[in-house]
């Protein structure tokens, strides 16, 4: 059975810019079909929009809460956005 999508905005905090973070959010976002955006903040602050499955939300979300190895995740604010706001087709670096 197909899920309906949802969409998702994670603002993740730590040291989590100046590490590939964005890049290791766009790599994992593409093995998944999930749709959405990653950029930094001004604040310091890396930002993440995603469009998918419950399921596949949920495994971006567990993927980038880890972070990779220079990075250090502290905290993760998740927000339900409407599913309209994050385009259907793509993956990007912003």
């Amino acid at each position: 059975m197909n899920q309906a999508p949802i969409a998702v905005r994670l603002l993740l905090s730590g040291r989590v810019q100046g590490v590939g973070f964005r890049w290791f959010v766009m790599k994992r976002a593409r093995d998944l079909p999930v749709a959405g955006w990653v950029r930094n903040l001004a604040d310091g602050r890396v930002e993440v929009a995603v469009k998918g499955s419950r399921s596949d939300v949920e495994v971006l979300t567990a993927a980038v809460t880890a972070g990779p190895r220079l990075a250090r995740v502290d905290n993760v604010e998740k927000y339900d956005v409407p599913v309209d706001v994050v385009a259907d087709n793509s993956f990007e670096v912003r």
